[in-house]
């Protein structure tokens, strides 16, 4: 088990060795027990941190919240629009500051372009943990909230079939982060990889080079197509998920808010949607996940995010458990 953590910032898993990963399942699972059990874990008394949020949120901001006062401490949440980033405030100065006044930064900013950059940035300044609650290129707390779920399900991964699969939304051109996080994670874990997408959704270049690569170091696979029924055929677990084209259209860029972009090319693309009949191509056992919003009857029919083989909520409470712990581990320990 790796044990080393304190002080380290947490802005993509591949920042983190397997084993690293492992030692974070370990001590999530551990916190959630306690939590049923009604076991106390004042690991973080009296320390504070800052939930720097440039979008909304449901889930991140109250597994945070919550997870922290469970652990101990108090988390401050602050909206950017109210801040003095507003005015223009660097995130070196945002960094410097924060830093000196409490014991951890944790910030959402994903617009593309713009959100790694400034974690990235803070992260160089701050002399406290920097914690990515989604950026424009990774949501490295919903990935291991994925893991610990499919982990808790099935067991032993190695040549589990994973599909992660582009779905149609219209509310707003989302984020890649949560494909890209997935599709790096979950190959270090022997799985068989599957993205499917259609033409002009692709995900960067040097992200499925990097997973391919983590897939012949542990003994997974990774492909890629643009044949959805091929993403559902046999499949153990299907991630139907909508994320923008931001690699090929940069239609909708802003610095900060989320705009919808319901264009042509995205309207092309209304069959793919997660249907009773593509998941009876799946396997008989087939779990549903997703990070959640869904856009219901777009991305999926409610007959299946609300059917036998979705395990949404137990993913969504697993943001929780997976929060602690790596606030446990980068701001407690030795």
């Amino acid at each position: 088990m790796q044990t080393v953590f304190r002080g380290r910032h947490f802005i993509n898993l591949e920042d983190f060795t397997k084993e690293e990963v492992d030692t974070m399942l370990e001590v999530s699972l551990d916190l959630k027990k306690k939590f049923a059990m009604g076991i106390p874990t004042p690991y973080l008394l009296h320390q504070s941190m800052f939930l720097m949020f440039f979008e909304q949120s449901t889930r991140t901001r109250n597994s945070m919240e919550a997870g922290f006062a469970q652990l101990g401490g108090h988390a401050g949440f602050l909206d950017s629009s109210s801040m003095q980033i507003a005015h223009g405030e660097s995130a070196k100065d945002t960094a410097i500051i924060l830093s000196r006044f409490g014991h951890a930064i944790a910030c959402r900013y994903c617009n593309w372009g713009y959100g790694n950059k400034y974690l990235t940035e803070m992260a160089k300044w701050s002399t406290k943990p920097i914690m990515n609650l989604q950026c424009d290129l990774y949501h490295p707390f919903q990935a291991l909230a994925d893991l610990m779920t499919m982990k808790e399900k099935i067991g032993d991964l190695k040549r589990v079939k994973v599909s992660i699969i582009w779905a149609y939304a219209e509310s707003h051109k989302k984020p890649i982060s949560v494909p890209v996080s997935q599709v790096l994670l979950f190959p270090r874990y022997g799985m068989d990889v599957v993205l499917a997408h259609p033409k002009g959704w692709e995900l960067p270049d040097w992200v499925i080079a990097q997973a391919k690569a983590n897939a012949a170091k542990y003994g997974g696979s990774v492909t890629v197509t643009d044949n959805e029924a091929e993403a559902y055929e046999g499949a153990h677990i299907v991630i139907p998920k909508n994320w923008g084209n931001w690699v090929n259209d940069q239609t909708g860029l802003a610095a900060a808010g989320a705009v919808a972009v319901v264009d042509d090319k995205l309207k092309a693309h209304k069959s793919w949607k997660c249907t009773e009949a593509k998941m009876a191509t799946a396997d008989k056992n087939v779990m549903y996940m997703h990070a959640l919003p869904a856009d219901r009857n777009n991305e999926v029919e409610n007959s299946v995010i609300d059917g036998p083989h979705s395990v949404v909520y137990d993913e969504a409470e697993n943001r929780l458990h997976t929060a602690k712990a790596v606030m446990t581990l980068l701001m407690g320990g030795r």
